[in-house]
């Protein structure tokens, strides 16, 4: 099966990608993770990559599509695979049409922006091992001191509230009309915030017929 995840920034679609990756046996395609192997394994179009970022530059569309392609073309995608972060938008999925890269199923998970804000606000990251907690959903035992190593826990740029709502903003206008492409092409498939990662897992599923 050939797979998007999209969805709001800390809507999930990271712990979805790598459950659902497991229980179909297809790989998980994240545009940040094979932007960074094609950089650093020096392909043709990963230097071109690497000049934009090291210029500080947004890597292009055509760039970022070759990228893919360049990933699907290897063996383990054979079989299908899941994108995570791509497309983000219209002008990319049209892109990938051009190519020749069509899915099977595009799945949206609905995550109201409050959710949103209250769970990726409420994460706190230790300074010094990198631990991960939430204020609310996972507190640590001892308010702002890491469990692990005793570090003390700090409120990432991205997390901050008014980054948050830039991201949201950003998706909303950008990336949120991809769900009207994929309706109009009757693949679209909208997952409701069942509230745990297990009954999402579920849904999925069961959307997917499997």
């Amino acid at each position: 099966m050939k797979i998007i995840l999209l969805g709001a920034p800390g809507a999930g679609k990271g712990t979805q990608a790598e459950i659902i990756s497991a229980k179909l046996g297809i790989p998980t395609i994240s545009t940040g993770n094979i932007l960074r192997a094609a950089v650093k394994a020096g392909t043709p179009i990963g230097l071109q990559a690497k000049s934009f970022m090291d210029a500080g530059k947004l890597v292009p569309d055509e760039v970022i599509i070759g990228i893919i392609q360049e990933r699907l073309a290897q063996d383990d995608c054979a079989g299908g695979f899941i994108l995570d972060g791509v497309p983000r938008t219209i002008a990319q999925a049209e892109a990938l049409e051009q190519h020749g890269i069509r899915f099977d199923a595009v799945l949206s998970l609905e995550i109201a922006d409050s959710v949103i804000m209250e769970r990726m606000t409420g994460r706190r990251t230790c300074h010094a091992c990198g631990a991960t907690y939430h204020i609310v959903a996972a507190p640590p035992k001892q308010e702002g001191v890491c469990d692990k190593c005793g570090g003390a826990l700090e409120q990432r740029k991205d997390d901050l509230p008014e980054t948050v709502m830039h991201r949201l903003e950003v998706y909303h206008s950008e990336t949120e009309p991809l769900k009207d492409f994929y309706a109009k092409m009757g693949v679209l498939k909208s997952v409701p915030d069942m509230g745990g990662i297990q009954e999402t897992s579920e849904k999925i599923l069961e959307l997917l017929g499997k």
